[in-house]
């Protein structure tokens, strides 16, 4: 009884690498290792190269805006459609000023996802489910493990990505008191280069450590996606049927295979046996095919029933062994007889045709 414990313990544990049919399903349901840190620190990178590209396209539209509000708007009555044309005006001009950075925002979005999971479309997650609103599920995944290993992970993202932005900063400390003593022009440029390079600093941090977060994140999706002995034979069964209907599935294909070859054998022009068991059913058609072809064969009951079908609609049955055997194993049922049984089987039905005109 223990033994059976043990075993059926051991059966559930889960051992077993995923398989590609898990693996597919996982995926369909859009569950993939992916890293959210790459996806952040490429959207950065890419709206930073964004900015440098673009920047002096929206510096334009911006300074452009700000004279038509200090020379046209501010001298405009304020009325209902003023202030619409104005907030209209805002809004395009924004948009203006924002779309190349948004698209590349997109761009990066996509392309990061592309980059660690291929193309996936899917609209699993967005079913509704009651486990998704079950508190006590819901408590279970806030106090999980995963929850305490992200919550660890985004503490050191804040202190690491922190102390390096303050080390920027620390390293620029006497320029900046400097900038009281400059122009605007010259302080909003040296305070863009900083932000510049912190943001430059950050990014290559946040690439750095996604290269952690995606190792920990592809070695947690393959812990939790491992399968027991168990789960890998259930799979097996529901993809390949179970063995015992399966098999039954065969036999009664094959009796429904030997009815059809032995309501042949009638129309065969001979059987030639071995004399017990092996039995081929011959029959020459030159409308059909250009050589004698095999209608029916088998060994042992299969051979009998085949010659006593053969005796029961007068078909000549020729006793010849080593020609019996040859043709069993060198063609299957409907195959042309292969060449070098020509001679043997024309003797045969020669002598046939002679006997079926003395009769």
């Amino acid at each position: 009884m223990q033994l059976k414990l043990d075993l059926q313990f051991f059966a559930g544990e889960k051992t077993e690498k995923a398989t590609p049919k898990k693996r597919l399903d996982e995926r369909k349901k859009g569950k993939v290792a992916k890293s959210q840190d790459i996806n952040t620190a490429v959207l950065l990178l890419f709206c930073f190269i964004g900015l440098f590209v673009f920047g002096g396209y929206i510096l334009k539209h911006m300074t452009g805006f700000y004279q038509k509000s200090f020379t046209e708007f501010i001298h405009w009555n304020v009325t209902e459609v003023s202030v619409q044309q104005v907030f209209t005006s805002a809004t395009i001009e924004a948009a203006k000023m924002l779309a190349p950075i948004m698209l590349i925002a997109i761009v990066a979005g996509v392309a990061s996802n592309l980059m660690q999971i291929g193309f996936l479309f899917t609209a699993e997650p967005l079913k509704f489910d009651l486990k998704k609103i079950d508190p006590i599920q819901g408590a279970k995944r806030i106090f999980s493990i995963r929850a305490l290993v992200e919550l660890l992970k985004s503490l050191f993202k804040i202190v690491f990505i922190g102390t390096i932005t303050f080390t920027v900063i620390w390293i620029f400390k006497d320029d900046m008191l400097m900038t009281a003593f400059t122009n605007a022009e010259n302080a909003l440029g040296f305070f863009g280069r900083v932000t510049g390079i912190m943001g430059i600093a950050a990014i290559i941090a946040l690439l750095f450590l996604s290269v952690f977060d995606y190792s920990y994140q592809r070695y947690d999706f393959e812990k939790n996606m491992k399968m027991s002995k168990q789960d890998i034979k259930d799979e097996y069964k529901n993809v390949e049927g179970d063995p015992l209907i399966k098999s039954k599935i065969k036999e009664k294909q094959r009796q429904m295979a030997t009815r059809r070859m032995m309501s042949e054998v009638p129309n065969a022009d001979v059987v030639i046996t071995n004399p017990t068991h092996y039995a081929v059913a011959i029959k020459y058609d030159e409308t059909k095919a250009s050589a004698p072809y095999i209608l029916a064969k088998g060994t042992d009951k299969t051979a009998l029933k085949i010659k006593e079908i053969a005796k029961a609609n007068h078909v000549i049955t020729v006793e010849n062994i080593p020609l019996a055997r040859g043709l069993h194993s060198a063609a299957e049922i409907g195959d042309v007889i292969p060449e070098e049984f020509f001679k043997a089987v024309a003797e045969v039905l020669a002598y046939v045709y002679r006997l079926e005109k003395k009769v």
